[in-house]
Formats: C-alpha cells, sequence, structure tokens
C-alpha cells in the first residue's frame, strides 16, 4: 500500500499518521495520550516509544542506515525465521528476512487511549528462495504508558515448521557502567563472547563491565533492566518465549557510534537454540513482551 492510500485508510488525525523518507522507507508517526512511537513498514519495525514524562524508552543508533533492504540498529527488530545465523549452514542474511521486508499495515484503531495496530507478512519472493513459503506472521502492537509487542506465526504447511524468533528489542540507558538486569540470577547461558561456552548461573544481578552476548536457554523469567544513571527501571514481561539474550558489544560497530554503546542494552524476547519452535501444519504460535517503565527515586 502506498503512502497516500495509508494516510486514506488508516490515519488517525492527532494520533496516526504516515510519512517517507528521503530514501522511500514508509513510518507511522504516533502520538497517543500517553506515548508516543515510531514504525517502519520495513521489518514491522518500532523504532522509538516514549512514554509522556519519560525520557525515550527505546535505543535508536544515531548511525543506523535508513535504506531499503538494510537493517535498522535500535529499536525492536522483529528475527525470523532464525536467530543470529542459519544452523542449517545455508545462507541467508543475518536474523532472518523479516527484518528487510516491507510488511503490510492490517489494522489501525484507538481503544481507549492506546492505539492497535497489526502488520502481516506473508512469504516473499526472498522468503521463497530462502525455503520459507508457507507461513504467516501478524504482529501486534499495543501503544500506550506501557508497550506490547506480539509477534504469532502461523503454519500453512502439511509440514511442520522449524524457525527460530526474537523481538531484539534495544533499550536507551544513560549509561550502561551503571545498569544492572535482575531475573536471570538462576540460569544458566551461553556466553558467545567466549567460544559459545556453557557458563553456570551467576546468582547475582547482571552487571556490566565488557563485551556482553548471553544466551539464556529455558527460562520465561520476567526481567528488569535497572538503569541507575537514568533512575528508572524497565521491565520486560513476555509469554510463550523460553530464551532471553542479553547484548552490549562494548565498542562501536558499522552503524553504531564510537560512544553509542554507553547509551543501549539489548533484552531480548527470544525462542532459540534449544527453544527452537516446530510448529505443527494448521498450528499458530504467538510470543509477546509487555514493557513498562517507572522512575525509581534518587539515593542520597
Amino acid at each position: 500500500m502506498e503512502l497516500t492510500q495509508l494516510n486514506e485508510h488508516f490515519a488517525i488525525p492527532g494520533v496516526l499518521a504516515f510519512h517517507q523518507t528521503p530514501s522511500g522507507l514508509i513510518y507511522a508517526d504516533v502520538t497517543t495520550p500517553h506515548a508516543t512511537a515510531t514504525i517502519y513498514l520495513q521489518g514491522a519495525h518500532l523504532t522509538a516509544w516514549q512514554p509522556a514524562g519519560e525520557q525515550p524508552v527505546l535505543f535508536l543508533s544515531r548511525k543506523s542506515d535508513f535504506e531499503q533492504g538494510k537493517p535498522i540498529r535500535g529499536g525492536a527488530p522483529i528475527a525470523f525465521p532464525w536467530f543470529a545465523n542459519r544452523h542449517d549452514g545455508k545462507a541467508g542474511p543475518s536474523h532472518g528476512f523479516a527484518r528487510i521486508q516491507d510488511w503490510t499495515l492490517a489494522f489501525a484503531a484507538l481503544a481507549g487511549e492506546d492505539l492497535h495496530l497489526t502488520f502481516t507478512l506473508a512469504p516473499t519472493a526472498m522468503s521463497r528462495e530462502l525455503g520459507f513459503d508457507n507461513f504467516r506472521l501478524a504482529y501486534r502492537l499495543v501503544i500506550g504508558r506501557t508497550l506490547t509487542m506480539q509477534l504469532a506465526v502461523a503454519n500453512d504447511a502439511a509440514t511442520p515448521l522449524v524457525f527460530e524468533e526474537a523481538l531484539h528489542t534495544y533499550y536507551a540507558v544513560d549509561d550502561i557502567h551503571e545498569v544492572t538486569v535482575t531475573g536471570l540470577e538462576p540460569t544458566p547461558f551461553i556466553d558467545k563472547t567466549d567460544a559459545m561456552r556453557e557458563k553456570p548461573a551467576a546468582h547475582a544481578p547482571l552487571s556490566f563491565t565488557g563485551p556482553t552476548d548471553r544466551v539464556y536457554q529455558n527460562t520465561a523469567v520476567t526481567c528488569v533492566l535497572h538503569d541507575g544513571a537514568g533512575r528508572r527501571r524497565i521491565t520486560v514481561a513476555k509469554t510463550n518465549s523460553n530464551t532471553t539474550v542479553v547484548f552490549n558489544p562494548w565498542k562501536a560497530m558499522a552503524d553504531m557510534g564510537e560512544d553509542e554503546w554507553h547509551e543501549m542494552l539489548c533484552v531480548e524476547t527470544v525462542n532459540a537454540a534449544a527453544n527452537t519452535v516446530t510448529l505443527a501444519p494448521g498450528e499458530t504460535h504467538a510470543m509477546q513482551a509487555v514493557v513498562s517503565v517507572e522512575k525509581t527515586p534518587l539515593v542520597n
């Protein structure tokens, strides 16, 4: 659907409008009584969510590419049908094809003071080339004082659909050196910064002193990101996700500036590795994260 059609069919005066970047990417600009947000149709990619009276909750790299067919660095990218690289050795884009394909906006409505949006993705030329031609995705966002992200996968094939998935969410923090994460204390993890070695549970809050890329499997626990310098807590409660990934590169990247890694932490809602999903023919699987933020008092 073109920009004019989107505004004709879905725009809500003062709440929802659609715009286009010079590179041709279409995005939704959201203003509800309780929050603002930005979502790009490429990847159904939520790049900003800011509750009223709060600082931005999502990190977006100032060096991010906003080009057709290139992933955006930050926000909440959708990884599907694999996390990171394919395990079968075949070629394919990092984190799958869903984040670099154009999704279709299927529904938009204001319910109370929250905006409900649903984006869909069906098989494309790229997905078929990669062997995925019998699936349907629906991504539901509820934007308000809290943020709900729900990814539903349907298997239209006569055989099981095996996939990984992630809401690869980048959270904005004031200073990563003053951040801790609670909830994962009793859970062992795979350390991707140390040759994929399995490490025992730390039995302590997670703090950050160097590159971090940890895969916590077999856990559906709620995580709380304590942003000490920002004096706030970001809570990530999830459903039907049994993997949590925590990531900070501790360095600049091609699309992330020299100092930007100080300002972000990924706490990702995932099903991957040991928690890869096998979906029976005709079945649907829905993974969800609900994000909330609250201020914490200044401690003297």
